[in-house]
């Protein structure tokens, strides 16, 4: 019997919310996949051919302009689910799908999920109610990048990291953090090095370790708070 420790779909807060009865429509076709920090899953406007529903780490969603350059507008760590709306019909991605941090995922062929949403109203609601979670993330996250400065975006974003990864110690580098934050990485150079200074942070060889949570929440935006409710 599946249990939220398995180390199986369960380890998904939206599959394992699921009645029995829709969870066994999917099973014959879900499988586990580990990958790595930096993977790029899909290209802005490439068709999904698989839904990820990760157990741990989390997926960016980020926007790419013509010029090449990307910012982050959403992120998906074992709450969520990424490709849903593949299941409502051919459906391309309006964002660079990259594996912010390490995981293991669930995943199941497109093809496949759309047999069972067209089959089964609950896990259509699903697919929904999940892409306007995505929405409101989106949302959130634009005003954000708009009119909050550097630090407290940094703060921001170091938070959700660690909450995904479960650890006050997170593995990124300064050139993956300034794409995800859409700034040079002179910026999250400067801003790494003033909170390291304050004795909030350490950030040596790629990996920042939080020594103090509570102020690191003080220095955040409201932002953070807004968007740990809605991946809550």
């Amino acid at each position: 019997m599946l249990s939220p420790n398995s180390g199986g779909p369960l380890d998904n807060k939206l599959l394992s919310i699921l009645p029995r009865s829709e969870l066994e429509i999917l099973l014959p076709h879900l499988s586990s996949r580990d990958l790595p920090q930096g993977r790029m899953l899909l290209e802005s406007d490439e068709e999904f051919d698989q839904v990820y529903f990760p157990h741990s780490g989390m997926l960016s969603l980020l926007v790419v302009m013509l010029d090449g350059k990307a910012i982050e507008t959403s992120t998906v760590g074992r709450e969520g689910v990424v490709g849903a709306m593949a299941g409502i019909g051919l459906y391309k991605s309006s964002a660079r799908v990259v594996v912010q941090l390490a995981m293991t995922c669930t995943v199941i062929a497109a093809s496949q999920f759309r047999k069972a949403v067209a089959a089964n109203e609950v896990i259509r609601k699903l697919c929904i109610d999940y892409n306007e979670v995505l929405l409101m993330q989106s949302r959130v996250t634009a005003g954000c990048n708009a009119l909050h400065p550097i630090d407290q975006r940094f703060c921001r974003w170091l938070l959700q990291s660690s909450d995904r990864a479960a650890s006050d110690t997170v593995e990124l580098t300064q050139e993956f953090l300034s794409e995800m934050l859409g700034v040079r990485r002179t910026s999250v150079t400067e801003v790494a090095g003033n909170l390291q200074k304050a004795g909030v942070i350490t950030y040596a060889r790629g990996i920042i370790r939080i020594l103090d949570r509570k102020k690191i929440e003080d220095l955040s935006c409201e932002c953070f708070r807004r968007l740990s409710a809605d991946a809550s």
